[in-house]
């Protein structure tokens, strides 16, 4: 019976300012476990994303998994990766992961992840289920490969929007980053996700990968200031730097401990 040890994180987090940002349970394994195995300890650990990092040829890998099935891009279960990595004394960093690979580091006290910008490719029909499942004015709705953008009004539309998940299931989209310009930020959102058991998540970095590019260009801005108006909220400050996407944000351990591999 093979003994791992985890540490769980909320990131993208401002206690100061009540937003706690999203967890992931971080899994150091000395090498990589099988699907059955990774999926089996998400499933246990009941985390929106469990980060199960390990070493092989002096690179680091990751995968993530929710309790349901596997994620393909994990903005929240990287940026914890990272703060793993900087408590082991670890300043910077690459990552692997599937499609690719994630630098990370440490930045006046600020975990950071660069991520690929993810673009929009196609401005889309306002369909009537969106309209009737978001129950708010829709300016706009933009396809990406990643979640679809959602622009709204205002910062009170995103707060309050109350999402009916069983119409948003009618369509195969697996995603939507809802957002508008912020108040006392550059812009705020939302990200609903209706064909996954938590239906929204806490605080997304792979829906800030795409909102960063779409903001900069309407704002005319690489540095940006972002708060998602979940009910736990995040925070996150970011800078594109060509088409790479540098998110910045706070993060503290909520525990730690061990677990057996049968």
């Amino acid at each position: 019976m093979d003994e791992l040890k985890f540490s769980t994180y909320a990131v993208f987090s401002n206690k100061d300012n009540g937003l706690i940002g999203n967890t992931s349970t971080v899994v150091e394994t000395e090498h990589a476990l099988s699907n059955v195995q990774m999926q089996s300890i998400a499933s246990d650990l009941w985390q929106p994303a469990t980060t199960f990092l390990w070493k092989k040829n002096d690179q680091w890998h990751v995968r993530w998994f929710a309790p349901d099935q596997e994620i393909g891009l994990c903005g929240h279960g990287s940026l914890a990766a990272v703060a793993h990595l900087y408590e082991k004394g670890i300043l910077d960093t690459e990552i692997h992961f599937q499609n690719g690979i994630i630098s990370g580091g440490v930045e006046n006290e600020k975990c950071y992840i660069t991520l690929a910008s993810i673009p929009v490719i196609d401005e889309l029909t306002i369909e009537n289920y969106l309209l009737d499942g978001l129950k708010i004015p829709i300016l706009g709705h933009f396809k990406t490969s990643n979640k679809n953008i959602i622009l709204t009004d205002s910062q009170e539309s995103v707060r309050f929007m109350s999402p009916n998940f069983e119409i948003l299931r009618r369509s195969p989209i697996f995603g939507y980053a809802v957002t508008s310009v912020g108040d006392d930020c550059d812009f705020v959102s939302r990200t609903l996700v209706p064909h996954v058991h938590q239906l929204e998540d806490p605080a997304t970095g792979s829906s800030h990968a795409a909102l960063a590019p779409f903001w900069a260009a309407k704002l005319n801005k690489t540095k940006m200031k972002a708060i998602q108006l979940s009910k736990r909220g995040g925070q996150f400050h970011l800078t594109l730097e060509g088409k790479k996407v540098k998110l910045y944000g706070e993060h503290y351990k909520l525990n730690e401990g061990k677990l057996f591999l049968h």
